[in-house]
């Protein structure tokens, strides 16, 4: 099938090259020249473990293309996708893409004889895809539902295993506005063997945003655990999950082998959640919660403990260092969580805000966020970028891991005491053995420790 893509975004993307590989001709459509000429050279604008070399890949077999010419794509098409960013702002989403991308598609579909279906993949809460975008197309394209379709396809990509899930989902949810919208637009997924449940368009928007809720809430659960357990002075946060993910409600045997689904990630305690979704799904759902009516404890609960958490690794820092005002401080890790290069509301702009309003000399690393460009959110920092861990970690006063990159976890106790002013390190993630870093001499804190 013919599939137009508005938006080349994370989502717009991924989604792309993964149908394309499931030999669909694919139309990925962005209104900036450089970004289309990019894509088409094979060179993604962000970074994804073997993105660009799929890219490279789909390009080659003609099956693939970025372009800005929006009318000619969404004529050609038989699904248009639309992936455009729903940022939340004052806590609410904003639909400004949403709306923009619904009116241009609507106008378009005027000179469309063929029946199409419209698909919103971008997150959007209940009652979104009903109430705004289906009365703007009908209004813009002088057409009813029935005459095209209308469905609501929600993503479950993670950030660093994103081509994966795209291209092996462990299910697909199809929104529906009618029975034909559903059918029609299941006719991509026909090389796919996992699960397919349509339901309607209200479902299909609150699973994202459960799915998402419930991710948020276990790491904000295990973060209170932790801190429950670093008062006792007497209890390893680590330990305890340990002994928790041994459950086989959690980790079922399959003979005498143990499986670990990828669930136990979330029930971990480390320095909190951040990057495109969860931060503003977790505020968008609660405010819409409050709209209705209802008060959300828990979600708002989660929320508080996440926003609270960076600051307890200064905390730790100031236990150990004492007044942090002219010291080195080396923060390891700036992307929201390994493999990516997407500082989106990530743990360690909040670390490095803090330890800049103490006064302190702050030193960064990370191995992709700034590689291509600096971010804006980090620019406007007053930080020093540096180009390996060793340059960030050199005559530092006090370590701080923030973003589990496997290169991180590779340094030994013996390198942080070498190259360290004081060897001090707080483990915001857990990463390191504590045994081997206080044996050598070296302060260790950690969360939940």
């Amino acid at each position: 099938m013919k599939i137009a893509i508005v938006g080349t975004g994370y989502v717009g993307l991924i989604t792309g090259i993964s149908l394309a590989q499931a030999n669909h001709t694919i139309f990925c459509i962005d209104q900036f020249n450089n970004k289309v000429s990019a894509i088409n050279s094979s060179k993604s604008p962000f970074y994804e473990p073997r993105l660009d070399q799929s890219l490279k890949d789909v390009l080659k077999k003609g099956l693939f293309k970025a372009t800005e010419n929006l009318q000619d794509a969404i004529l050609e098409s038989d699904i248009i996708i639309v992936a455009v960013g729903t940022p939340t702002v004052n806590n609410k989403i904003d639909l400004s893409a949403i709306k923009k991308a619904s009116i241009q598609i609507g106008k378009i579909m005027q000179k469309s004889k063929k029946y199409q279906v419209i698909v919103i993949k971008s997150t959007v809460l209940p009652g979104v895809t009903e109430n705004v975008v289906k009365p703007i197309l009908e209004q813009y394209s002088h057409k009813k539902i029935g005459e095209f379709g209308l469905c609501m396809n929600p993503e479950f990509l993670r950030e660093g295993n994103a081509l994966e899930d795209a291209s092996n989902p462990d299910r697909i949810v199809i929104g529906q506005v009618d029975e034909k919208s559903g059918r029609e637009f299941a006719k991509i997924y026909s090389k796919f063997s996992c699960p397919i449940i349509f339901t309607n368009l209200w479902t299909a928007e609150m699973t994202k945003y459960a799915s998402n809720a419930l991710l948020a809430t276990l790491i904000s659960y295990s973060n209170e655990i932790a801190r429950i357990s670093e008062n006792t002075g007497k209890i390893d946060i680590v330990d305890v999950w340990k002994c928790v993910h041994l459950d086989r409600r959690l980790s079922p045997l399959d003979g005498k082998k143990r499986i670990r689904p990828g669930i136990l990630n979330y029930i971990s305690s480390g320095c909190g959640y951040g990057g495109s979704c969860l931060p503003k799904d977790t505020r968008a759902l609660a405010s819409f919660a409050t709209e209705l009516g209802v008060k959300a404890n828990l979600l708002n609960s989660v929320i508080a403990i996440n926003q609270t958490q960076p600051k307890r690794i200064i905390l730790l820092l100031e236990k150990a260092l004492g007044n942090l005002k002219n010291k080195k401080i080396a923060v390891l890790g700036l992307s929201f969580k390994a493999d990516t290069n997407d500082i989106r509301e990530s743990v360690a702009l909040l670390i490095i805000e803090e330890l800049l309003l103490r006064g302190s000399i702050v030193a960064c690393h990370d191995p992709k966020a700034y590689q291509e460009k600096i971010p804006p959110q980090l620019a406007k920092l007053s930080v020093a970028l540096s180009n390996s861990a060793q340059e960030a970690v050199k005559n530092a006063d006090a370590v701080i891991l923030v973003t589990a990159w496997v290169q991180y976890k590779k340094l030994s106790a013996q390198f942080f005491k070498k190259n360290m002013k004081r060897p001090i390190v707080i483990d915001g993630r857990r990463i390191y053995d504590k045994y081997s870093f206080l044996e050598a001499g070296i302060i260790y804190k950690g969360i939940g420790l």
